[in-house]
């Protein structure tokens, strides 16, 4: 079977793009790693993908806002390119500074590109968090997470501003839907707004949502970090035969997209 085509789009100040890579050809992907620049002057084009991610990092220094410089720069110049992209069906993941661009194109939660309905700011602790989190997994209708829902995974978030935030109308109206896809849960497995099992503060315990079609995904974790079981803090005491928590998002991608 073909390998789905990933365009992993990279800028100054991105960090993740090569574990990002890591992850999905691991999964069975064809990858490759494309400046924003090379989209810009058409050297790429993202029709010729299956799938786009936005790994994490720190765009253009987040000058302004974290992700806002490049969210700008994707809906002033690629905004036909990126709505052809997600008319036609094909994925798009963000993750961190990704899921921080993709709220703030207007992607999520809505495919509204240039409207703005949620945001990531700064964390509640008032400092860079750095940890292992938990996360239920929702049941949802995101591709990303086929097969995972209602288990609880471990991985890793790295952000300064991964608070999810939102008006207590549009918090409602993403909820109804049943677009939250992984919530931060405390020890007894429950949805939490306590720190540090919320790491951030986000209200709701939200910590990734996805759009109504669920082609569209944004989280704050990483999910990139543990696609290997040697990547888990505690991978000694795992099951030989454990699926990293992070690798099966990406392997839901790509088998996905091979049926497209």
């Amino acid at each position: 079977m073909k390998k789905p085509r990933v365009c992993i789009i990279r800028t100054d100040g991105i960090n993740c793009d090569e574990e990002t890579f890591y992850a999905f050809a691991k999964a069975g992907a064809q990858c490759r790693i494309v400046h924003v620049n090379q989209l810009r002057n058409r050297k790429e084009k993202l029709a010729d993908y299956q799938i786009i991610a936005l790994p994490g990092g720190f765009s253009y220094g987040d000058d302004i806002h974290s992700g806002k410089v490049l969210a700008v720069e994707l809906t002033s110049f690629l905004k036909d390119q990126l709505q052809e992209f997600v008319e036609t069906g094909k994925l798009v993941i963000g993750i961190c500074n990704g899921f921080q661009v993709l709220a703030r194109t207007g992607l999520l939660p809505d495919r509204d590109l240039g409207e703005i309905k949620t945001t990531l700011i700064v964390n509640s602790s008032g400092h860079f968090e750095c940890r292992w989190v938990n996360l239920l997994v929702e049941r949802t209708h995101c591709i990303f997470t086929r097969g995972m829902e209602g288990t609880i995974v471990s991985t890793q978030i790295a952000n300064a501003e991964g608070n999810f935030y939102t008006r207590p109308d549009t918090l409602q109206e993403i909820e109804n839907r049943g677009q939250v896809v992984f919530r931060y849960v405390g020890a007894d497995g429950n949805p939490t707004v306590l720190y540090p099992a919320n790491p951030n503060g986000s209200l709701n315990a939200v910590a990734g949502i996805c759009d109504s079609t669920g082609r569209i995904m944004g989280m704050m974790p990483h999910p990139e970090r543990y696609v290997e079981k040697t990547q888990h803090p505690n991978w000694r005491r795992l099951p030989d035969d454990i699926v990293p928590h992070g690798l099966a998002i990406f392997k839901n991608a790509v088998e996905y997209a091979q049926q497209m």
